[in-house]
């Protein structure tokens, strides 16, 4: 064989290999079709959590809540991981972006279909919850958009400290400041984006079965919650926190959703979950770049 023939054999090879690499990746259709399903079914069980747990009482203590977060993380993955991947979180679709060279459209694709299944969810759970609600708010004398209703508005976006926890008040504020609040989004995220990582790594030779991953983030998500959701709810996820946000003020919390009481919601609960999964996955990837091979001989 000529060198011609040789390097003509050899780019169709490549060519191939691209092909099929095209192939098993997911259309932009189905990938947004994943991505809104899956963060649907993340707020909704979520957030619903939280509903249940404000509105009604169903859910006695923070663990009952993370519990039902870690479910909710887990069949979101196991619903929607063959579709898009189940990023399901606008932090860890910035990090597969970031790091992972993924196409930017395909980022503000991934980024859209979340909000929007945030926010369809966090429709549905207004329709479901909204006489509990309001009763809600005539027990504890609040007027919806007014000081001290952020009571009411956490059951869709969050904020800091925990009113659940700590109350509304400004004495409460002292407790977490705005700069403790971003730390403590930003290090929970951090935590996330680096377990998502090595939970999934191939260079991991710990890592779970693929069955048990998602039960694995979950876990993940809930031990967070645990500890990070006194000082600001524990957000993690731009879309679970802006989605819900959007509908709250639509629905009359006005100012006390956006831009909130403290004028931190954006930097919060957007921007440090963004550069916390952005620090969590690039020391996750520098560590597996350390990892020793697999000894397996290739196929």
């Amino acid at each position: 064989m000529s060198s011609t023939d040789q390097s003509d054999s050899a780019g169709r090879d490549e060519a191939e290999a691209d092909k099929a690499t095209v192939q098993s990746e997911p259309s932009l259709v189905s990938a947004a079709a994943g991505e809104f399903f899956g963060t649907l079914i993340l707020v909704f069980f979520g957030v619903g959590s939280v509903h249940a747990a404000v509105a009604t009482g169903a859910q006695s203590g923070l663990w009952q809540v993370a519990v039902v977060w870690a479910i909710a993380v887990s069949l979101a993955i196991y619903a929607t991981a063959a579709y898009s991947g189940a990023h399901i979180n606008p932090a860890i679709t910035l990090v597969a972006g970031v790091y992972d060279r993924m196409p930017i459209p395909r980022v503000v694709i991934y980024w859209i279909a979340q909000l929007a299944g945030a926010i369809t969810a966090a429709l549905i759970l207004y329709a479901m919850f909204a006489e509990a609600i309001l009763e809600l708010e005539r027990q504890r004398g609040l007027l919806r958009g007014g000081p001290g209703s952020e009571l009411s508005a956490m059951v869709f976006g969050e904020y800091f400290p925990n009113p659940a926890v700590f109350g509304t008040d400004e004495k409460a504020w002292r407790i977490v400041s705005l700069r403790g609040a971003f730390i403590a989004e930003m290090v929970g995220t951090a935590f996330l984006a680096f377990m998502v990582g090595a939970l999934t790594s191939e260079r991991n030779m710990a890592r779970p079965p693929a069955g048990a991953t998602a039960v694995m983030i979950g876990l993940t998500v809930a031990a967070i919650i645990s500890v990070i959701a006194p000082l600001t709810q524990a957000g993690l996820n731009p879309a679970r926190d802006l989605g819900p946000r959007l509908v709250a003020f639509m629905f009359g919390w006005g100012e006390i959703a956006i831009p909130g009481p403290r004028n931190g919601w954006l930097l919060v609960y957007v921007v440090a979950p963004c550069v916390g999964a952005l620090i969590g996955g690039g020391i996750q990837r520098l560590l597996a770049r350390m990892a020793p091979q697999s000894n397996e001989p290739s196929s």
